[in-house]
């Protein structure tokens, strides 16, 4: 949270969850910046009661749509099959040139 935007905000039922980057990861691979991504949006669900089964949606954002194939890798290890978001992933210029993948989304309980 910063004086600019909050993680998640928290809606009656409905957690919004702000784009999440990696961190320690930055400048790594597209796989390890995913998998840093999803383990933080586990953390920011979880300061709300939730888990990835309440995502209803996602929208992840690639600097290089050429390696979706290294997000899904990471994505498909991490999504419970039996409650898969809904989920656009599209190719983005993002804030710096070192973060490769942006994951915002949805849940609700």
């Amino acid at each position: 949270m910063t004086d600019r935007w909050s993680d998640a905000v928290l809606a009656g039922n409905i957690l919004f969850i702000a784009g999440h980057t990696a961190d320690k990861y930055r400048s790594h691979s597209v796989f390890a910046q995913t998998q840093e991504v999803l383990s933080l949006l586990d953390i920011t669900l979880s300061k709300s009661g939730m888990t990835k089964v309440n995502l209803v949606t996602v929208q992840i954002f690639l600097s290089d749509i050429t390696k979706i194939d290294e997000m899904n890798k990471a994505w498909d290890g991490w999504v419970a099959k039996s409650a898969a978001p809904s989920r656009a992933t599209v190719e983005a210029r993002l804030a710096s040139p070192e973060i490769a993948v942006e994951i915002t989304g949805i849940a609700f309980r």
